[in-house]
């Protein structure tokens, strides 16, 4: 069989995604911050796109109650507004010279020199804020000096980011070649800082530590932390003898214990936290929940058709009208998608509520499970749409600052029918926990567990405890 080119006619099918659609898909699963990022790009782009603050006396775009519907008077406060542009009457105390007192301990750019009312002065910048555990230890030995003081700082910079000494005092001694004793006395130094428990070599002395700075390390609660492993298996008859104490005081040891650090440095980080602001709200109405888009975080686009007429009725040639063509059609497609991924954020939303409505009523007790098919299969749109709306998107309701995805989850049996989420099952683990007078074991919980009507076998309770990050 001879091989050579030949002609052949095929017929397939395939998805082409064009460049509108691959914008709309990107938009849909970008957060508030981000997309007000995107769009600053696309505006500095384009030029027939324009900006528009949003009216704060519209009312913003969801699927949701007005207060002239819903019977409620919107709070009349006249003096905010004057508050935030700096406008109101300046009533600080006439004999203050707030200025020249902060900049004894600020420069002058860092101290605000706007007359905006009473809390014009931010305290937040003043504030202290360590980078970072070590510069925190640090920032406390500015009064130690000499050999013991270098030590300390050499000790407070080893730790680990835990708040653990993970390098022994012999190591410590050959590398730095000073005696024993400074280290030991450097050592000790390093743990009477705060937070309490750090230079600790082991769980044993970070506990010990926190218990030393609280006052309340007695004998009787050196034996309970020297023997952590009695604990942990839940012989409480072995630690009474061996502490010396009855069933009220060993719980109360035991109460006070767990309210200790385990890992005092995880508190410090060398990363700022990240902003996170609300993309939706959810609020109650007489006529049940609201939702509604955060419209505080995005500028109103619009396409400027006037300019648009400006451009096109002077000289052009036919690269320039291309050119001009272009950015209407990018611009109207852009205003578009921003109009249906509002529409598409609410309809999913407003599903979820729907759906999880005894979680805003009564809270994470009665979360129900949910899958992203559920909600896709009834608002008619595809799972994947559905996963983009709720990746990095936050909800702000009555109980809190919630992400779209903690709605999502397994659940187990109940003796409702309906089941019950993970979360709900997590949070019954929880105040059993919290309740408890002596430790219960995993099969205990699981017998209280099937009495609140939860269907839950232990290797459950253990997968969810873990996750809660209690221990045994």
């Amino acid at each position: 069989m001879g091989l050579g080119p030949s002609l052949s006619i095929r017929q397939s099918q395939q998805l082409v995604l064009t460049p509108q659609l691959r914008q709309a898909i990107q938009l849909l699963q970008l957060s508030n911050l981000e997309l007000d990022a995107f769009l600053a790009e696309e505006l500095s782009k384009n030029p027939l796109l324009e900006a528009q603050p949003n009216d704060p006396d519209e009312a913003p775009a969801g699927d949701f109650a007005s207060d002239e519907d819903s019977g409620e008077d919107a709070p009349d406060d006249p003096g905010a507004d004057d508050l935030i542009r700096g406008t109101a009457d300046d009533d600080r105390p006439l004999d203050m010279d707030w200025q020249s007192e902060a900049l004894e301990t600020d420069s002058f750019s860092d101290v605000v020199t706007s007359s905006g009312g009473e809390e014009a002065f931010d305290f937040d910048r003043v504030q202290y804020s360590a980078a970072s555990l070590a510069q925190h230890l640090i920032d406390q030995l500015h009064g130690a000096s000499g050999g013991v003081g270098d030590l300390a700082r050499i000790i407070a910079e080893t730790l680990d980011e835990t708040g653990y000494l993970t390098v022994t005092l012999d190591q410590i001694e050959h590398l730095s070649g000073a005696p024993m004793a400074w280290i030991e006395q450097a050592l000790e130094l390093v743990q009477g800082l705060d937070p309490p428990g750090v230079g600790a070599r082991s769980l044993s002395e970070c506990l010990a530590l926190q218990a030393k700075a609280a006052d309340r390390y007695d004998p009787a609660m050196a034996r309970l932390i020297d023997n952590l492993d009695l604990l942990s298996k839940g012989r409480t008859a072995d630690m009474k003898r061996i502490c010396g104490v009855d069933d009220e005081d060993l719980a109360d040891m035991i109460r006070e214990l767990r309210a200790y650090n385990p890992k005092p440095g995880c508190q410090f980080s060398g990363q700022g936290s990240e902003e996170v602001a609300p993309d939706v709200f959810v609020r109650r109405t007489r006529a049940g929940f609201a939702v509604e888009l955060n419209q505080a975080t995005l500028p109103r686009l619009l396409v400027n058709r006037r300019y648009y007429q400006e451009l096109k009725s002077g000289p052009q040639n036919k690269t320039s009208r291309a050119w001009l063509s272009e950015c209407l059609q990018s611009a109207s497609w852009l205003v578009k998608a921003l109009d249906q991924r509002a529409r598409t954020i609410v309809k999913v939303v407003s599903e979820i509520v729907k759906r999880q409505q005894a979680f805003f009523e009564r809270g994470v007790s009665a979360m129900k499970p949910m899958t992203l098919r559920e909600v896709a299969e009834a608002i008619g749109m595809h799972e994947s749409t559905v996963s983009r709306v709720t990746s990095n998107k936050y909800l702000l309701c009555d109980r809190g600052l919630y992400e779209l995805k903690y709605f999502f989850g397994s659940g187990v049996a109940s003796a409702e029918g309906d089941g019950a989420a993970a979360e709900a099952v997590k949070a019954a683990i929880k105040d059993l926990i919290d309740a408890e007078t002596e430790i219960l074991s995993d099969d205990a919980i699981a017998a209280l567990l099937k009495q609140k009507g939860y269907d839950v076998a232990r290797r459950t309770v253990v997968k969810y405890r873990e996750a809660m990050g209690v221990g045994s």
